[in-house]
């Protein structure tokens, strides 16, 4: 089946007119095995019935957008991302509210990641209008997969990749868009604690003027070793340095709590700009509360947690919302953050963010899309 674009309101400001192709799963999981899963989700683990593509060519722009049925990828061994590790994505969330609509956060936020990504990685960027039409669409036929228990939801997965066959080190010209979807469970099943966290001294997250600011696959391949040797000494994550300057952990922006309730996170052209903790650092800002981004060094985070002057520092990112940090393991000392202080405003400020993502708390900032109302039938 066939629909215009331009038949859902707000169509892209684009020149181009894309027709979207709709070919159902003729062989869709069965309601009571997709309730079976929606009850235990895990995380990444089972996905929805279809995805969407959306081609790029040099000559033709974007074209040919499709939701199909969920399946593997047909791709040439010689297809550049194979090679180059030429590819970006994203991550995000569809939240079911308690009248049983579904809405998303920020999408236009991951959107515009998305497109700084790609640039970074000479790749095409997807318009924000593309980017959240693909979303409605999937949504639009897999609407069934978004989970209703606490604090439960549908896993967005977006990315892009260079699929041209080629054995030449340039930027592709043939591209593919990708949205696939994911039920995801509970992250703190049995309610948030604090984590342990690493010091990965003689690892590099990121170097100056690489791809630290892109979300990319490489950037996580990297990550996997240490993430390995932080699971031996019994912590969760990794915290990346640049020199003595805090840079993130493995996937997730770091913030530290002072005693008089301000927040402070590093700043840095290598760390990935992230959304939840933009958010955080926004609805702290409202409270009236001090927001500093700036480079930090672990020495001031060591001297503040010993002086008093640090109470508590978390961690923020799409999967777990926002984690407090307990203790930081480094070979030559811990910095312990362990009294009723070092989470309480941490709680606070991310019950207040899955409220508004849940609709339980008014969207003051206009932060929701709602992805059930506007949908064309399939």
């Amino acid at each position: 089946m066939t629909i215009p674009l331009t038949d859902i309101s707000n169509p892209p400001a684009t020149d181009r007119t894309l027709l979207w192709q709709v070919t159902r799963n003729e062989n869709p999981t069965p309601d009571a095995e997709r309730e079976a899963i929606l009850a235990n989700p895990g995380f990444g683990q089972k996905f929805t019935d279809h995805m969407v593509d959306i081609c790029w060519s040099e000559k033709g722009g974007w074209h040919r957008p499709r939701v199909s049925p969920y399946g593997p990828i047909e791709l040439d061994p010689a297809a550049a991302v194979l090679h180059y590790a030429q590819e970006v994505f994203e991550g995000l969330k569809a939240y079911r509210h308690a009248d049983g609509s579904i809405h998303t956060f920020r999408a236009d936020q991951n959107a515009a990641r998305l497109q700084r990504s790609a640039r970074r990685l000479a790749l095409p960027e997807l318009p924000t209008e593309y980017f959240v039409d693909s979303i409605r669409r999937l949504v639009g036929v897999d609407g069934a997969w978004v989970p209703s228990a606490g604090e439960t939801s549908l896993y967005l997965r977006p990315f892009m990749f260079a699929k041209e066959a080629f054995l030449g080190v340039r930027a592709a010209k043939k591209v593919a868009y990708y949205l696939i979807a994911s039920p995801a469970g509970a992250y703190f099943a049995h309610g948030v604690q604090p984590v342990n966290i690493a010091l990965a001294p003689n690892y590099s997250r990121a170097g100056k003027g690489g791809t630290g600011a892109a979300k990319t696959g490489g950037n996580y391949a990297s990550s996997l070793l240490p993430q390995a040797e932080a699971y031996e000494k019994g912590c969760e994550q990794v915290l990346y340095l640049d020199g003595e300057y805090l840079e993130e952990l493995g996937g997730m922006n770091i913030v530290l709590v002072r005693r008089d309730g301000s927040l402070i996170t590093p700043e840095s052209d290598s760390i990935l700009e992230g959304i939840t903790v933009k958010s955080i650092l926004e609805l702290a800002a409202d409270r009236g509360l001090g927001i500093e981004q700036r480079p930090v060094t672990i020495t001031e985070w060591r001297a503040g947690a010993a002086s008093g002057e640090i109470v508590g520092a978390f961690a923020c990112g799409t999967a777990a919302v926002l984690v407090p940090i307990g203790r930081l393991v480094a070979d030559d000392f811990e910095i312990v953050h362990d009294g009723p202080e070092a989470s309480e405003l941490a709680l606070s400020l991310r019950e207040e963010l899955t409220d508004i993502q849940y609709g339980r708390r008014e969207d003051r900032h206009g932060w929701l899309t709602r992805l059930d109302a506007e949908t064309p039938a399939a």
